[in-house]
């Protein structure tokens, strides 16, 4: 599956200007991580949310966003967040964050 380029050099430019992070091709997609972790990712028009299981719930109630279900059933703690709720800036960085408040909660591997 293709992911989109654009979407992909934005989160590109986003995370660069808070981290060092490194792409992987998975789920059919592309993957941000840091520290070996996935924070986030692209698949198709979606951005993929690595939120974790705290701010899942709450994640999920926002606008645009949905369950994960690349496998058939929801990943837990994982959320697409359909194109319309990354427009904007301020969009994109709100999703970022739960991202990265969740990967840097992570122990180091």
């Amino acid at each position: 599956m293709a992911y989109d380029l654009t979407l992909a050099e934005t989160i590109r430019q986003a995370l660069a200007d808070k981290v060092e992070f490194s792409e992987r091709k998975m789920f059919g997609g592309l993957c941000f991580m840091i520290a070996g972790h996935m924070c986030c990712g692209i698949v198709g028009k979606q951005l993929m949310a690595r939120v974790g299981p705290n701010q899942y719930q709450d994640c999920l109630a926002l606008e645009y966003a949905s369950k994960m279900t690349f496998t058939g059933k929801p990943m837990k703690g994982m959320i697409y967040v359909a194109p319309e709720g990354l427009i904007s800036a301020e969009q994109r960085e709100q999703w970022l964050q739960y991202c990265l408040n969740f990967v840097h909660s992570l122990p180091p591997k």
